[in-house]
């Protein structure tokens, strides 16, 4: 049986989704360890402890896998650039947890630039190889970011290129990331493996629009333009308002009653508590006056966005930067159409015309003319959904993880170990 030290250093695979370090990474690692397990692979997830009341070690992902929260400084939710600091300890609980079981790893799977500084420690006692995927790079973060504050320091792009230089494969979800890679940090082509990320089709899947309607509580006769993910400036939440209010005013959706849905954050913090682009849409809503169109509903446990997903028309994704994409993957599995930024990975993931639209640029008022033509034509959106269901599946874990799991022995064959 090949052992995998799983590290997601930042963020558990077992939190609730939409928080402020939770996203697409923990959906990630949440599957793939499950998947692994049901190809016999033995999978234990370290991540750093966030809660002194949960259990260091958890049996949540099935096949005698394990999350093993460590404790490595304050036992609670810290800045990104506090973490650094933490590393070393990190590492230090990883050795005592093998040592205490008495196993041995094979190899390291890190995730994030910060876990792939984590897995380079841990090489040095284990001498195994890392395997790493950075699911976001600063250099492609800071090129779109906004204001000063987004633009995260020179710290973590130092921290990329050493996992780079010593990582012994990279995985990128899109050849987009691959040449990303390439040419913005010299990293040799042979050193990546391009997989993307997969779906969980058992749980993605088409459910009747009426019932999940029923289960979420949207009126039937409502037409739901759904978004999913972080609330923050780089996913363009400001986009898909200002499109609203362009409807709005249009009058073009007078006849199909409708509304936007925003899962993410936490909406209803007192404002002191509140995380600053949260505040600064709720403030746009309010001027814009289309209170009465959009719901803010906060984070929502994973089971219950397949009933999300089912019940809107539309999810829409106006991102400014996104290295794969999985809220689209969802939804697609879902039967549902996606209209999308034409960036990173959601430009290989939509297919204009065929499984939803791409839109390029910013642009709230092409945005709105594509949500008009998809609400106002169910035989158009019947045509997408049924093509998206289909194009999803090419992505089921069943078929990612076999992949991932080729690039374990690759790299086990090289070292002698299999």
């Amino acid at each position: 049986m090949i052992n995998v030290a799983m590290i997601s250093y930042h963020t558990c695979p077992l939190a609730t989704l939409g928080g402020k370090d939770t996203g697409g990474m923990n959906v990630y690692v949440h599957q793939l360890t499950r998947h692994l397990g049901k190809l016999g692979i033995h999978v234990d997830v370290f991540t750093r402890s966030q809660d002194e009341h949960v259990p260091h070690v958890l049996h949540d992902l099935g096949f005698c896998n394990r999350v093993v929260h460590i404790p490595a400084g304050p036992e609670f939710p810290l800045p990104k650039k506090e973490l650094v600091r933490y590393i070393p300890k990190f590492v230090e609980g990883i050795q005592e947890f093998a040592d205490k079981k008495n196993i041995r790893y094979d190899l390291i799977h890190s995730h994030y630039w910060m876990s792939g500084i984590a897995a380079i420690q841990l090489k040095e006692k284990w001498h195994v190889p890392i395997i790493n995927m950075f699911h976001t790079l600063v250099l492609m973060k800071n090129r779109i970011a906004q204001s000063p504050s987004e633009v995260e320091g020179e710290y973590r792009l130092k921290g990329e290129k050493e996992v780079i230089l010593k990582a012994d494969r990279l995985i990128a979800a899109t050849l987009a990331e691959k040449s990303q890679l390439e040419f913005l940090y010299e990293t040799p082509s042979k050193q990546i493996a391009v997989i993307p990320p997969g779906v969980d089709t058992s749980h993605f899947y088409p459910i009747p629009q009426e019932e999940a309607k029923e289960v979420i509580g949207v009126p039937s006769n409502n037409r739901l333009i759904l978004f999913v993910g972080r609330i923050e400036p780089l996913k363009g939440i400001d986009t898909l308002i200002r499109a609203i209010s362009i409807i709005q005013h249009s009058g073009e959706l007078a006849c199909c009653p409708h509304q936007i849905a925003i899962i993410g954050g936490e909406p209803n913090v007192r404002s002191e508590d509140m995380n600053a682009e949260m505040a600064r849409l709720q403030d746009m809503v309010e001027s814009l006056k289309i209170e009465n169109f959009v719901m803010f509903l906060g984070k929502q446990d994973q089971k219950f966005l397949p009933y999300y997903y089912s019940a809107a028309e539309v999810v829409v994704m106006p991102s400014h930067y996104e290295s794969f994409g999985m809220v689209a993957l969802e939804a697609m599995a879902c039967g549902t159409p996606v209209v999308a930024s034409q960036v990173g990975g959601l430009a290989f993931l939509v297919q204009d015309g065929k499984t939803g639209f791409v839109i390029q640029g910013n642009d709230p008022s092409l945005l709105a003319d594509r949500l008009i033509q998809l609400i106002k034509n169910p035989e158009l959106q019947q045509q997408l959904s049924k093509n998206s269901e289909e194009y999803a599946k090419q992505y089921a874990w069943e078929v990612i993880s076999t992949k991932i799991l080729q690039v374990y022995e690759e790299e086990l064959s090289k070292n002698g170990k299999i």
